[in-house]
């Protein structure tokens, strides 16, 4: 784990005096867009920001090296930093305090550092929700199914039923995770409102939305999630993976009719969130989407994967 904690040290041993340190820790990173995100919208800001990408199995590490590597981002004065797969849960024991949305999702994405503390924050849920918002307009949400129950799915889950969805049913190969997803989304927002799925053919058949939450469709993780016959053209379909963005869920979705929200909204929307966070300065939300359209259309970002 020391080769980790150090190339976080080196980081801030090469950056200029005065400059916002921050970065992403997570395993296979190397495609995310983060770092031209940010790197860009700070530059448009005025500000010297550098975001770095720290990828577990560069360094051969667990899910645990986060903890040392926290410990150096905050001895070598970083501002903050961006966790993604597989340490939004494990990251909780290393940290001195969560905000409420962070505490009741148990899971953090995004951790500041404030008077020498580690505050942990969760922007997924709400960079889902604005993308759910923006991106998919009325759509009906009396009962949503949610295919993944680790850290994404919990956050989506919870961005669904702030949003004011009727009931969310859970699915996850872990049932026992499932379940205890959906028991502490039905404390937070009321008996009947989230269950732990059983069958996916018939939650899927009554549903009026679905929502992917695993790494499946990526360029490492091939393929579709659930059965391409479960699809129809009536229910429409959120994606939270991002590179490739046209994952073969929303092609197969999108060619049967279904309205469809691939995961760049999401991206975008907690990126700016966390953005906020780390610098106190309020992006351009429209110029950061813009600007993840360039980046996915660049011939020479293709093909990528991530799943920040």
């Amino acid at each position: 784990m020391s080769s980790a904690a150090e190339a976080i040290r080196a980081q801030a041993a090469r950056a200029t005096p005065g400059t916002l340190l921050t970065g992403l820790i997570g395993a296979g990173i190397g495609p995310s867009l983060s770092p031209p995100l940010h790197e860009a919208e700070a530059r448009r800001l005025g500000l010297e920001l550098v975001y770095a990408r720290f990828d577990l199995d560069d360094h051969d590490v667990p899910a645990a090296a986060v903890g040392p590597m926290l410990a150096a981002a905050r001895e070598a004065g970083y501002r903050g930093l961006n966790i993604t797969h597989p340490c939004k849960q494990v990251v909780l024991g290393h940290l001195d305090e969560l905000s409420p949305d962070a505490a009741a999702l148990a899971a953090v994405n995004t951790v500041v550092f404030e008077d020498g503390r580690a505050v942990g924050h969760n922007t997924d849920w709400s960079g889902f929700a604005r993308g759910l918002r923006t991106g998919l307009p009325g759509v009906d949400l009396g009962a949503v199914v949610v295919l993944g129950a680790g850290g994404a799915g919990a956050a989506v889950a919870h961005g669904l039923l702030t949003a004011g969805a009727g009931r969310v049913h859970v699915f996850d190969l872990d049932t026992a995770r499932a379940e205890e997803l959906a028991g502490a989304l039905a404390g937070r927002f009321g008996a009947g409102r989230a269950a732990a799925g059983r069958d996916l053919d018939a939650a899927v058949g009554t549903a009026d939305g679905l929502v992917h939450a695993t790494p499946t469709g990526m360029a490492a993780h091939p393929g579709l999630p659930l059965p391409a016959g479960l699809l129809r053209p009536d229910l429409w379909v959120a994606e939270v993976v991002y590179r490739p963005l046209d994952t073969e869920l929303v092609r197969t979705a999108r060619a049967l009719g279904a309205r469809v929200l691939d995961g760049g909204r999401m991206a975008v929307f907690q990126a700016a969130e966390a953005f906020g966070l780390f610098t106190g300065a309020e992006p351009d939300s429209a110029r950061m989407l813009d600007h993840f359209a360039a980046l996915t259309t660049s011939p020479e970002r293709q093909p990528a994967d991530a799943l920040d």
